[in-house]
């Protein structure tokens, strides 16, 4: 059988999974379906409850005080890892040193007793995927960290694992290895069209390769969604603010005179275009740094924006945008303007106009 193709792709769901540390609660009542064939990404900060999700799919650490986890239609949460058919890559790759590299790949097929010829076969193969059998004889102290991660995903999928697990893969690598070989796994996962979950605290790795993604936060899921939706409509503020650069303000709502208007500190007034006519109380506003646009405190203002203004306390150049914080009312706002040579840049210091469009603002209550 060919590697993964024509192996059915399967699910895995959590159901209702708490798990705790001696006293220490680590993930809290985790509800979960991941889709068959599906690039699902666990996205955090460090702790927050991400790794020990997967390893607890792996058959790893403690088992859940409550909740099962589900491989298919298989009930896997008191199976030992071996008995779950489940391939797990590791941030350290852990492979043996004395070993060739056609032999760390065979390794797991050794241990299963899969005939000579058979382990051959496929070994070649999944090498083969990785681009590494001409680099068969060699031992990993030999090869290059990229070369060492393709390895470690060789011996992984060589055992035709029913769901692929990554744990932070790709944290030893540099930049722009580390941009390579997402990439590379994203094309073999496609390939093999292999359910793979990944672990990552990189939100950049997480839009890059995901068809969707789970942000954690002190063991709690806080919002499931594609990167697009996560980033376009989170929905609370631990959200906003993790995935990309959020400007964030509180304030009230207020019905007057048929419009709905956010009212904040610093004589901050957006009108809202009647979007949630009724709301009323406490909530944040949320707008990315490219929904504003900046201009020169005398310049033509930008037709149908909120004008507000401010001053320049900070500057960054970022290659294709200038970062600017603005202070306006108190506010410390980012300001994303794109960059091409000769474009106007504004100094720190400088009393400047934003313009924000209104349509790209989105409320939270938490």
């Amino acid at each position: 059988m060919t590697i993964g193709i024509g192996t059915p792709a399967v699910g895995v769901t959590l159901e209702d999974i708490s798990v705790s540390f001696e006293t220490t609660e680590v993930l809290k009542g985790v509800d979960l379906t991941v889709e068959a064939g599906e690039f699902f990404t666990f996205l955090g900060p460090s702790g927050s409850g991400k790794s020990t999700l997967l390893r607890l799919i792996a058959g790893f650490g403690p088992l859940p005080l409550s909740g099962r986890v589900l491989i298919g239609n298989d009930d896997v949460t008191r199976l030992p890892p071996w008995k779950r058919n489940v391939g797990m890559v590791f941030q350290s790759y852990a492979l043996w040193p004395h070993m060739t590299v056609r032999k760390n790949v065979a390794f797991g097929l050794v241990e299963r007793k899969v005939a000579a010829g058979e382990i051959r076969r496929r070994v070649d193969t999944a090498l083969n995927l990785v681009g590494l059998l001409d680099f068969a004889e060699r031992r990993p102290s030999q090869l290059s960290g990229g070369q060492q991660q393709r390895v470690a995903l060789a011996r992984t999928i060589v055992i035709e694992p029913r769901v692929l697990l990554l744990d932070e893969p790709l944290s030893n690598l540099d930049a722009n290895l580390r941009i390579q070989m997402r990439r590379e796994i994203l094309e073999l996962q496609r390939k093999l069209m292999l359910t793979t979950i990944f672990v990552t605290h990189d939100q950049e790795e997480a839009n890059t390769t995901s068809d969707r993604i789970a942000v954690l936060n002190d063991g709690v899921i806080q919002q499931v969604g594609s990167p697009i939706e996560l980033y376009d409509r989170p929905v609370n503020r631990f959200v906003a603010d993790f995935l990309g650069s959020a400007n964030l303000i509180d304030g009230v709502i207020e019905n007057a005179g048929g419009r709905t208007l956010f009212r904040a500190s610093g004589d901050i007034t957006i009108p809202l275009h009647g979007r949630i006519t009724g709301a009323a109380g406490g909530l944040t506003a949320m707008f990315r740094p490219q929904s504003l646009s900046i201009r020169g405190a005398g310049d033509p203002a930008v037709e149908g924006a909120v004008p507000l203004s401010g001053r320049v306390e900070h500057r960054e150049f970022l290659g294709s945008l200038v970062r600017y914080t603005v202070t306006v009312g108190g506010h410390a706002l980012l300001v994303d303007d794109s960059h091409q040579a000769g474009h106007r840049t504004y100094d720190t210091g400088e009393e400047v106009a934003l313009y924000l469009d209104t349509e790209q603002v989105r409320l939270l209550t938490s």
